[in-house]
């Protein structure tokens, strides 16, 4: 290691790069833009990652949306075109035949209402929910709670509103809680308000009602609108959206192959899509970045045997003056992991410096594609460490060249 520290070879080197000046630069930013180009890449992707995260927030996004619509195939007595709802027995089957995959099942009833309070209205949509919509699409509450058991069971007149529903039915800062609001001429209590969700939000400006409620006040019976089911972890989401449309229509008495009976909406199936879409970018991130790097690398070895072959005259005066092989090889590899350690340095710098700029100017708000768009320290030190080594790779190259220069010959060279 002597040869780091021997200020003859970085002599050497300055002034070989000295006499290339442009050239020098040249291959530097060659290899800069690879480094630069991989760092940025991988900051975006990771971005639109943390963007997606972003959306869907705290949803349980293994989740599938199942409701009824008319049968498109005549089966066991019934006619094309049969409407039928869900009822709680389906809810019951449901737990009981696939207890161990579910995870979270509610069962909802909606419909649109006027609210009044005091002299002020509005028509919003009224839900009928129970305290398990919390845990699958989980509620940004401001004031108070969602709703619980004890209201389901006792069949409380209680309601949960939302922010803009609270600022268009109450005057400002007038608190909320406790107070009453009328939904279909029957007074509720306000027991919580929730804020615009941190991701994604199926329902927007809504009242909630406890389910069983709903069902007294609007003379549902056990009739269910649509259910929204969570599976278990690792549970295949699609394979159960089918097991589960199947168990339905032998309860409602619908051909298998009835595929319009059913209509659903599989939340995983689209979280997977956009999560392959990824995955494909971040491959093809590493591709194009790595590609680029060796392209660049291979252009330093380029400039160096070039290099080499102007200097053919000198290595050939220095090895008659006793130079070794060895320490002709050291300096010229150390030339080419110096170039790739300032090129690589420099792309990183760059890169860090875009994705900022990036971040502090389009990944800030709401609607923000790219939420903090960074590289992974480990990541980062694996790519340099990798041009490093590429670097060295490449130099024993236009070194091994050096070394086999007979000095007789070198110094015949005009």
């Amino acid at each position: 290691m002597k040869f780091l520290f021997d200020s003859d070879t970085w002599q050497e080197i300055y002034g070989s790069i000295r006499k290339n000046k442009i050239r020098t630069v040249i291959t530097i930013i060659g290899v800069l833009w690879g480094i630069f180009l991989l760092v940025v890449l991988l900051g975006a992707a990771r971005g639109m990652d943390n963007g997606f995260k972003k959306i869907f927030g705290d949803f349980a996004t293994n989740s599938v949306f199942v409701w009824t619509q008319r049968t498109d195939i005549p089966f066991k007595g019934f006619q094309k075109g049969r409407r039928f709802r869900l009822n709680m027995n389906d809810i019951d089957a449901l737990k009981s035949e696939y207890s161990d995959k579910i995870k979270f099942l509610a069962s909802r009833n909606q419909t649109n209402n006027l609210l009044v309070h005091d002299f002020k209205s509005g028509s919003f949509q009224v839900s009928g929910d129970y305290p398990v919509l919390d845990k699958i699409q989980k509620k940004n509450l401001i004031y108070g709670r969602f709703i619980n058991e004890n209201d389901i069971n006792s069949l409380a007149k209680v309601t949960v509103i939302s922010e803009d529903i609270y600022k268009q039915l109450f005057d400002k800062d007038e608190m909320p809680i406790g107070q009453y609001i009328k939904i279909n001429n029957i007074n509720y209590k306000v027991v919580g308000v929730y804020g615009p969700s941190k991701g994604i939000d199926l329902d927007g400006d809504t009242v909630y009602i406890p389910f069983s409620t709903f069902r007294k006040v609007y003379n549902t019976a056990n009739k269910v609108d649509w259910m929204v089911i969570t599976a278990n972890p690792k549970i295949d989401i699609v394979q159960m959206e089918s097991d589960i449309k199947l168990t339905l229509k032998s309860l409602h008495k619908v051909h298998p192959e009835d595929k319009r009976a059913f209509g659903s909406f599989n939340l995983g199936t689209q979280i997977d899509k956009f999560t392959g879409f990824l995955t494909g970018m971040q491959f093809l991130t590493w591709f194009v970045g790595i590609a680029t790097l060796i392209a660049g690398v291979f252009a330093i070895g380029n400039i160096l045997l070039i290099t080499v072959k102007e200097r053919t005259k000198e290595i050939g005066i220095r090895r008659a003056l006793g130079a070794t092989p060895k320490s002709i090889r050291q300096q010229i590899i150390l030339e080419s992991v110096f170039l790739t350690t300032v090129a690589g340095m420099l792309g990183i710098v760059f890169g860090g410096f875009v994705l900022y700029i990036i971040d502090t100017t389009i990944g800030q708000g709401e609607d923000a594609a790219l939420v903090n768009p960074t590289v992974n320290i480990p990541i980062i030190f694996i790519a340099f460490v990798t041009l490093i080594v590429l670097g060295t790779l490449i130099g024993l190259i236009p070194a091994h060249m050096a070394t086999i220069v007979k000095p007789i010959e070198a110094l015949r060279e005009e």
